[in-house]
């Protein structure tokens, strides 16, 4: 399909997803990897969730944040990886511009919400591990359940000004993303109209989620690390670091694979390079969590253990945490 770069069709017609270019045998490759990788992501964030659903002693605000994480990691990736196997199975990545924005809104929503969520999470293990004591009246369900809210709610928002402003743009040339979903930064190049302002909210944003919830997880690691140095015993410590170690494993992935996607000025630098550690961040990065937590997590690893074998007890207490741990 070819468009005329004389035609004004502003919002009218359909993009097209450029994906992964080349022989039907990569395309075949691809297809298959992110099938698997999606389909790992679904139920290893789905075992998760009911693990901690099915097993009382995992019902604590840890756990609770880390339900939240995995029901936000599987709509993250499905609101991008369907449409991806759907783009390399019939070869036609065409999407209209309703569809495009709606992608686009739920992705970068969703990727805010994880920023919120890990800051959250890092402030409940700052009190479990340096205030003990007073973790239990402080870290309440009702806080909890707030603090989650409060990750939602503002992950939804932060998105809707670029959002609203790309919905003004202007697009007259050509209409192929270079990308395999429709991310901000190689879908408004193609624009013809004026797209500073979108950079702007864009890069704005981006940079106020990300440098908020970083002070939040490096003020609280900054304190755990304090406190865990201070513990006297190599085994008290050792069972400190091993409550936020999981956490600490995600937060640096995380935070590593998009800070170089967002913290930009200029978006049209570097398009390939963005398109594939974007894979990083939605679809590899969504499939360790679960593993992450499963293998650093003893807690979660007897809980997955005793519902496999079907040798849980009710009566049974010995593998229960303390209320802060």
């Amino acid at each position: 399909m070819v468009w005329g770069r004389s035609q004004n069709l502003s919002t009218q017609g359909q993009f097209i997803l450029l994906g992964f270019p080349g022989p039907r045998g990569l395309q075949v490759g691809l297809f298959l990897l992110f099938l698997v990788m999606y389909a790992l992501t679904v139920a290893g964030n789905l075992a998760i969730i009911t693990l901690v659903r099915a097993h009382r002693h995992l019902q604590t605000p840890m756990y609770f944040f880390l339900c939240n994480l995995s029901f936000l990691e599987i709509w993250f990736t499905t609101a991008c990886v369907p449409k991806t196997l759907a783009t390399f199975a019939s070869q036609s990545g065409a999407i209209s511009f309703a569809g495009c924005v709606a992608q686009m809104y739920f992705v970068f929503s969703l990727g805010c919400t994880e920023y919120f969520l890990l800051a959250a999470m890092a402030y409940d293990r700052y009190l479990a591990i340096c205030l003990p004591l007073r973790y239990g009246s402080i870290m309440t369900p009702s806080l909890s359940a707030h603090l989650a809210l409060g990750s939602w709610l503002c992950g939804f928002s932060a998105i809707t000004v670029p959002a609203a402003l790309i919905t003004r743009l202007s697009f007259c040339g050509s209409r192929i993303i270079n990308h395999f979903f429709c991310d901000i930064a190689p879908w408004i190049v193609l624009s013809c109209s004026d797209r500073r302002p979108v950079e702007l909210a864009s890069f704005g944003i981006a940079f106020c989620v990300i440098l908020g919830s970083c002070f939040i997880t490096l003020v609280s690691y900054a304190y755990i690390i304090v406190t865990i140095v201070g513990i006297p015993s190599a085994q008290g410590r050792g069972r400190a670091f091993s409550t936020c170690s999981s956490h600490l494993t995600v937060v640096l992935i995380w935070y590593g694979s998009t800070v170089f996607l967002h913290v930009r000025t200029s978006v049209e630098s570097s398009l390939d390079l963005t398109k594939a550690i974007t894979v990083l961040n939605t679809i590899i990065t969504p499939v360790l969590n679960p593993f992450i937590y499963t293998l650093r997590n003893k807690d979660v690893k007897e809980a997955l253990r005793r519902w496999v074998w079907g040798k849980w007890a009710p009566g049974d207490h010995s593998a229960q945490l303390k209320m802060a741990l």
